[in-house]
């Protein structure tokens, strides 16, 4: 466990449950993916490993109560991380569009966004290894999209 994951753990039920109450709450994972997103062009996964409330709830609660088998090998192939990628977002957008300008509805829609895949979180981290979820995770998956994106542009700038 991480210094760092001892203080983002506490983020997760603050929107997971807290975001019931006050959807307000869910443009706290706005502020998050900005930061992770802009992270991860210089670092790559380093949010997930480091940083994610998630991810420190899988390490310091789940891990105690996962069977630690190994994830199913279709979850780190590309097509179907990508696949997971684009269902989630897709639903997302569907969400977004159907809470129209309401600043309640569209901070719902992230509290419950992470809701659901907190919940596959847990069932994934049970059944097999606690951080599964992580290998599939949606936002992972484009965190180093956009690092080899910008690794790439990096090395053309430097070989000129």
């Amino acid at each position: 466990m991480k210094k760092t994951q001892l203080f983002t753990v506490w983020l997760l039920p603050l929107i997971v449950i807290g975001g019931i109450f006050n959807p307000l709450l869910g443009y706290l994972v706005v502020a998050m993916m900005a930061f992770f997103l802009s992270l991860s062009l210089l670092k790559g996964r380093y949010w997930c490993w480091n940083l994610c409330p998630r991810g420190a709830f899988l390490d310091i609660v789940l891990s105690r109560f996962t069977l630690n088998k190994f994830v199913p090998g279709i979850f780190t192939k590309q097509w179907f991380r990508w696949l997971i990628f684009t269902l989630f977002m897709g639903f997302f957008v569907f969400r977004i569009l159907h809470a129209g300008g309401n600043l309640w509805a569209l901070g719902a829609v992230f509290v419950s966004m992470c809701i659901v895949t907190t919940i596959i979180a847990i069932i994934i981290g049970v059944v097999t290894k606690h951080r599964g979820w992580c290998v599939i995770c949606p936002m992972g998956t484009l965190q180093e999209k956009i690092y080899q994106i910008g690794k790439s542009k990096k090395d053309i700038f430097s070989n000129q």
